[in-house]
């Protein structure tokens, strides 16, 4: 059986997955959620460098496409790859997957593409406790308006109160709340340390308390459930933010509330 090995560094602006060995249709998918796990860590970009990867055929190099698209969604962040032989990056550079992951020398000019920062982050783990919803709420409520999109907060309010809940009623984790805003879209993610998927159940009786992950999928454009490559998951859910409603200056990267 072919076999890829994957190795997870961080850069300043960037998260670099190393990937060596062969992709075939037997590693594709490897392949594939090794990169949309490395995903759920990267600050403003996913890199995969593919200079030891080797591939059977052409047409398995559409994963990298794949999980380019993927990322459009959440965490809405830029993907390239790196090739550091001149023939290689040459050969990928002629093939249509290119048009969504472009190929670069080396992460530095990789990150050199991605532009100014893509998005503004904040990020904070919330103990738990009787009032962790509550605290979670305000603190999703602040970065709102701090951002200029206090149009946002009704709709983010119940996002993050179900999928805080979620996390305190089904796993034993601390939740930790992101909140992520780029230009059209704002997602709300709540990350565990719980492996098992978020799934979307229906109620089976009126009186059967909560609607949960249902309410998060009414009230959103798409949501999703991603597993980290720390061993847990994220779930998380989109907004669509009205073009007046994004100031004109850049969107800062990175920033944590304490």
């Amino acid at each position: 059986m072919a076999e890829v090995r994957m190795e997870l560094t961080h850069r300043s602006r960037s998260a670099v997955l190393t990937l060596s060995g062969t992709l075939d249709v037997r590693s594709h998918a490897t392949v594939r959620d090794g990169l949309l796990k490395a995903a759920t860590e990267a600050p403003e970009g996913l890199i995969a460098d593919v200079s030891g990867l080797d591939f059977a055929s052409s047409a398995r190099l559409s994963v990298f496409a794949l999980v380019a698209m993927r990322l459009g969604n959440w965490p809405g962040i830029p993907f390239a790859l790196v090739a550091r032989s001149p023939e290689k990056a040459a050969l990928l550079r002629g093939l249509p997957m290119a048009r969504y992951a472009p190929v670069h020398r080396d992460p530095a000019e990789a990150e050199g593409e991605f532009g100014g920062p893509v998005r503004r982050r904040a990020v904070r783990e919330f103990p738990r406790t009787g009032t962790t919803a509550v605290v979670a709420r305000e603190f999703v409520a602040e970065v709102c308006r701090a951002w200029g999109v206090p149009g946002l907060v009704e709709d983010a309010l119940v996002i993050v109160t179900e999928l805080v809940e979620n996390t305190m009623q089904h796993t034993a984790s601390c939740p930790e709340v992101r909140v992520d805003l780029r230009r059209g879209i704002c997602t709300i993610a709540v990350a565990d340390d719980d492996p098992h998927p978020a799934v979307l159940r229906e109620r089976q009786t009126t009186i059967e308390p909560g609607l949960g992950l249902k309410l998060v999928a009414q009230f959103t454009r798409v949501w999703g459930c991603s597993e980290s490559w720390r061993g847990g998951k994220v779930v998380w859910a989109t907004l669509s933010v009205a073009p007046d409603a994004l100031g004109a200056g850049p969107a800062r990267s990175g920033r944590r509330f304490s």
